[in-house]
């Protein structure tokens, strides 16, 4: 399976939907795959990609501190497959010379990839089925990452504080 190297290239808000959108962009080129996630995930994503620090670990925090506490490491993750309109991703856990995948969605493979800093693939299927060319340039990607961070409700992180 040919996979191919993305970035995080921005949050967004489908206007029409009112969902949640991460968009991932080729490391090496133009193509943007948009995949449309909830907004808990989206916060947990925002708050990866702004280096917020929380009080008390959230889910994504307590997936990494986990991994780590069994002594293995996130090695990557791979959008891999999309199915009725649904996509699949694949966590790949390393533990000595033991590689794991693990079933799970992109959204929380993202904010994990974030957290632990490891690269974020999409198979060559998915991107050429679903990805599209669009430029996307580092004032836009900033816009709308304060936009959706101004609208998160404080609500949205429970009782622990942000510093």
């Amino acid at each position: 399976m040919t996979m191919i190297e993305m970035k995080v290239s921005g949050l967004g808000l489908d206007k029409n939907s009112d969902s949640p959108v991460v968009l991932l962009k080729e490391a090496d080129g133009e193509r943007v795959l948009p995949i449309w996630i909830g907004h808990a995930e989206a916060s947990a994503i925002a708050i990866a990609l702004e280096g917020i620090k929380v009080e008390r670990p959230l889910t994504h925090d307590l997936m990494r501190a986990v991994i780590e506490g069994l002594k293995a490491k996130v090695s990557r993750i791979l959008i891999s497959e999309l199915k009725d309109n649904t996509f699949y991703a694949k966590i790949y856990l390393e533990k000595e010379k033991t590689i794991i995948n693990v079933d799970a969605r992109p959204s929380d493979s993202i904010a994990l990839a974030l957290r632990v800093q490891v690269p974020i693939f999409v198979s060559q299927n998915v991107l050429s089925s679903s990805g599209t060319s669009m430029e996307i340039d580092d004032e836009t990607r900033a816009k709308a990452l304060k936009k959706f961070l101004a609208n998160l409700n404080p609500e949205d992180f429970g009782k622990y504080k942000i510093t």
